[in-house]
């Protein structure tokens, strides 16, 4: 199927980045470029053989398949494929065949590196790695729709004085927004009203557009902090609504921008740790959507974020434990409090439940457990209370079976080694993930070590834990590479969580297992197994680029949910996402399978 230059052209404006490259530059690809037709079941490339350059797939689909055989991914109309091996060292990485008959561009080697550092636009596109932040931000250069209010309260022109300002005492808010329908007529502030109406001693049926501020200044959601500060500074203002197409979506005042400054991990942590009820730490947990708001639109990376939203769970939960032994006298014996899931491994976002255990001193007594029993359930109950929720599969310390002597969860670890049927394989994965929060931490340091000792030299368990580990996959699939939920109130969504970061999170807790490495959080586990020769520097910089893109782009989604008044989720439409951002994820979850498939045929590392 021979193709014009025209035909090229065209398509090309098409496909990111070239769409946005100048027109000298697309000329050149097109000068460049190779049109290869191959027949349905051909081979375009095979495992480590030379690379010709990128491909683009015009027409027709594409089976990549890994060096076990294993498919990663089923590509189509616009997908590219190969840089990944053509930018490592000129080999293939994988097996790519044609699925049907297919008609797809080649860009040579020395075009794709021009290209790279030529265009930065293609640099970004081909560089798999999501780079580093900025850092964080401050409140000059933070962006409106990150500071503002939404949804402020109204009033048509036509209400009186006395009504709003009845309003404005039942919401508790010091300036109201005057509407006639979505359009922005004007703003009245409390100060409005005591100085130009109370002082000025007009009659009761005075309306509120008599006294209000018409066409207020606005700013738009895009708009920085920097211009809030410096309008309420140049006019001496403490209210700014926010418009966009000419609809009110917002206001900016003093106290929001207080507020902001104040809206900060150690500002919670202090307020927590001051409690006297969960009541109250629930009064601060409520803060949390916002913080994650703040902190990824602050420029922090992941691991960043979900390690200090993680430190405000670990100071409720100790906060708590202070609580339940003021409530209920000294602990009779020693004990020690864990969480495991997303707690444990430091990895908590916007939403969370608690999965959580007790480990007690081996001398405790069947008369000494009621305390124990008291302690977990009043631990638990404020945790739910703050939001942490009851854990639907019952991990928790409110179990009687999570609340025993160190010997007997000695005896746990060692029956889920040498029995290791699906339900102790399920439980070892939790398990593993422990981490001491309150309470006397060396009741779980010999305990850890001696089960990580037995737990690697049984092979047949690895092996079970391995298998159990690659029951989450990455959501690849037909169409634009990836397989969306089917059915139910996520249908056609990704799920981040389950399908994205836990398949990282699985094969972190396998190298830690394979190399006896104590570390709970998933990016430690990376880093720990290259440095200890459990993983290839190769095979974690690939892992972790990975693990970083699908994390934050999951934080990314709940942000978004987060300031569209939604609550935050794991369950991400595709289409929220651009051709540039589902290209890099599609590639993320290769990875991630690539991975998984090496580790499922034996092999820890990844050249």
């Amino acid at each position: 199927m021979p193709l014009s230059h025209d035909e090229i052209a065209r398509f090309l404006k098409s496909v990111h980045p070239y769409d946005v490259l100048p027109s000298d530059a697309l000329d050149q690809i097109v000068k460049q470029i190779e049109v290869w037709e191959v027949e349905e079941d051909a081979s375009v490339y095979e495992l480590g053989h030379k690379l010709p350059g990128v491909f683009l797939i015009y027409e027709g689909q594409v089976e990549i398949t890994d060096e076990n055989g294993a498919i990663v991914s089923h590509l189509g109309l616009r997908n590219s494929f190969g840089e990944r091996g053509l930018l490592k060292d000129g080999k293939a990485a994988t097996k790519a065949r044609a699925h049907t008959p297919s008609v797809l561009m080649v860009l040579p080697p020395d075009l794709v590196r021009s290209l790279i550092d030529n265009h930065d636009v293609v640099a970004k596109f081909f560089n798999r790695t999501r780079g580093d932040r900025s850092g964080p931000q401050s409140l000059a250069t933070s962006s409106i729709d990150v500071l503002m209010a939404r949804d402020p309260a109204t009033c048509p022109a036509d209400t009186t004085v006395q009504e709003a300002a009845q309003i404005m005492r039942d919401k508790h808010i010091s300036s109201l927004c005057v509407t006639d329908g979505e359009k922005l007529k004007g703003i009245a502030t409390l100060r409005d009203i005591s100085g130009k109406y109370v002082a000025n001693g007009l009659p009761e049926t005075t309306r509120i557009s008599e006294i209000m501020t018409a066409n207020p200044v606005t700013l738009s959601p895009s708009d920085i902090g920097s211009d809030v500060l410096h309008i309420m500074m140049e006019r001496g203002i403490g209210h700014i609504p926010v418009s966009e197409g000419g609809r009110l979506v917002g206001i900016v005042t003093q106290t929001d921008l207080t507020h902001y400054q104040a809206v900060n991990s150690a500002e919670l942590v202090g307020r927590i740790a001051k409690a006297d009820s969960a009541e109250e730490m629930a009064r601060v947990t409520a803060e949390i959507p916002q913080l994650l708001v703040q902190l990824v639109a602050g420029g922090n990376r992941h691991e960043i974020v979900t390690r200090l939203i993680t430190d405000i769970a670990d100071t409720v939960t100790r906060r708590l434990l202070k609580l339940a032994e003021s409530e209920l006298g000294p602990p009779p014996v020693p004990y020690l409090w864990l969480a495991c899931g997303s707690q444990g491994r430091q990895e908590q976002t916007g939403v969370s439940d608690q999965d959580n255990c007790l480990m007690l001193d081996d001398s405790v007594t069947d008369a000494d457990m009621s305390y124990f029993t008291k302690l977990a359930k009043f631990v638990s109950d404020g945790l739910d209370v703050c939001g942490y929720f009851y854990c639907p599969g019952d991990m928790m310390a409110t179990n009687p079976r999570w609340c025993q002597p160190v010997r007997v969860w000695r005896d746990y670890f060692k029956g889920w080694i040498a029995k290791p049927n699906p339900e102790a394989q399920m439980l070892a994965s939790v398990m593993f993930d422990l981490r001491p929060i309150g309470g006397a931490f060396e009741l779980f340091g010999d305990l850890q070590a001696d089960t990580l000792a037995v737990a690697r030299a049984n092979s047949i368990f690895v092996a079970h834990m391995i298998s159990n580990s690659l029951k989450h996959t990455p959501p690849l699939g037909l169409l634009r590479g990836f397989a969306t939920i089917r059915s139910g109130e996520h249908r056609n969504t990704l799920d981040l969580k389950h399908n994205g970061v836990v398949p990282v999170v699985d094969l972190a807790r396998i190298y830690a297992l394979q190399g006896e490495l104590t570390e709970a959080n998933t990016r430690a586990r990376l880093k720990v197994a290259e440095a200890s020769g459990v993983l290839s520097p190769s095979g974690a910089r690939d892992l972790l680029d990975a693990y970083d893109l699908i994390a934050e782009t999951r934080l990314e989604h709940q942000v978004r949910l987060v300031k569209s008044g939604a609550m935050p989720d794991n369950y991400l439409p595709p289409s929220e996402l651009s051709d540039f951002e589902r290209s890099h994820l599609r590639d993320a979850f290769v990875v991630v399978k690539t991975m998984q498939s090496a580790v499922g045929h034996g092999k820890g590392m990844l050249g």
